[in-house]
């Protein structure tokens, strides 16, 4: 069986979670608790050009505000 993550003709879902972190997400699975839809139902690599085009700090929201805290 093929891996359902990396199939390139799949349709996928953008995955988003409190932390701000993305995930891709083939649409047949059920999302899990703690994740929320942020784009699709898409192609693979629409879904991959959705997640570089929004994900461009990789930290944590948490650690971003930690951080921010501690330059004030």
């Amino acid at each position: 069986m093929p891996n359902p993550f990396e199939d390139e003709a799949g349709t996928y879902v953008v995955l988003v979670n409190a932390e701000g972190q993305f995930s891709l997400w083939p649409e047949r699975i059920e999302v899990p608790a703690g994740w929320e839809i942020a784009n699709g139902p898409a192609g693979r690599r629409e879904s991959l050009d959705y997640i570089e085009q929004h994900w461009t700090d990789m930290r944590p929201k948490s650690l971003v505000a930690q951080q921010r805290g501690n330059a004030a």
